[in-house]
């Protein structure tokens, strides 16, 4: 199928839900799934944000912007993953247990609302890495509309540009808690440093970041083409990052790519 018979697909398949409530990130995936539901079936969709240490407030201003610019019916929830059993403690699981209780409060607002079903937005490109999310997107019945159409993250980006979505070439983004090596501790402070980092070079005009923290140690990734860039200005990065918490500022050689923790598993 071309990417608009997958797009015709992806709207069948949310009339068919009848109601729903969107999980919604702000980003690139979401943002198309939030557009397609109220393309789909109007005042019958909802959006859910949740708020907490490890969620950007640039993301939660977007997310806002995108819902009131849209007529959207927005919920906010406060969700601090730092209070949840385990958590803190960066399990292999971690995943699992943020997304069981996330999808579990969205089912809340979403059975308050008169919403039939909840649904998220990974997509094909998902289903290659360890992603122990989707057991609990599984196992508390949550709709994945994307993957159903099988839409990929290039596809979703191509047909974000077309509708006019201003996430069409925004950068990927996970929360700062996969910034930590499974088994390091995860606090606020820390995830304060790598959320204040992070934002300093999106600043600077870099279009895919990551900064994983090892200790009192920050890895950079950047895509290949802009590490002369980052070199360029390197004695201002490494003043920046000190003055943020870390020790030392390092380059990733590899570059970006999603899911490095998981290449020590």
């Amino acid at each position: 199928m071309d990417i608009h018979e997958k797009y015709k697909v992806l709207t069948e398949y949310l009339k068919s839900l009848g109601s729903v409530a969107v999980a919604f990130s702000s980003g690139v995936d979401s943002t198309l799934l939030l557009y397609a539901a109220q393309q789909a079936l109007g005042d019958k969709v909802i959006a859910v944000t949740a708020k907490s240490c490890s969620f950007p407030k640039r993301e939660l201003d977007e997310a806002v912007s995108f819902c009131k610019e849209r007529g959207i019916r927005h919920f906010v929830f406060t969700s601090e993953e730092l209070e949840i059993e385990g958590f803190k403690h960066n399990p292999k699981n971690r995943c699992y247990l943020c997304k069981s209780e996330l999808f579990s409060h969205i089912r809340k607002i979403a059975d308050e609302n008169g919403m039939a079903e909840v649904a998220e937005g990974s997509n094909t490109d998902d289903n290659g890495d360890y992603r122990p999310g989707l057991i609990a997107v599984a196992e508390q019945g949550v709709k994945s509309p994307l993957r159903q159409a099988e839409l990929s993250k290039a596809e979703i980006r191509e047909l974000s540009k077309e509708f006019g979505l201003p996430t069409w070439k925004k950068q990927s983004f996970a929360c700062l808690s996969s910034r930590f090596p499974y088994g390091e501790e995860i606090n606020e402070k820390k995830l304060s440093m790598v959320d204040r980092a992070e934002q300093l070079l999106i600043d600077k005009g870099f279009t895919q970041v990551r900064v994983r923290i090892h200790g009192n140690v920050a890895r950079i990734e950047l895509l290949p083409e802009e590490f002369e860039k980052l070199l360029a200005m390197r004695d201002e990065i490494a003043k920046r990052f000190k003055e943020f918490g870390f020790a030392y500022a390092s380059l990733d050689l590899q570059g970006y790519r999603t899911g490095s923790m998981n290449e020590t598993l």
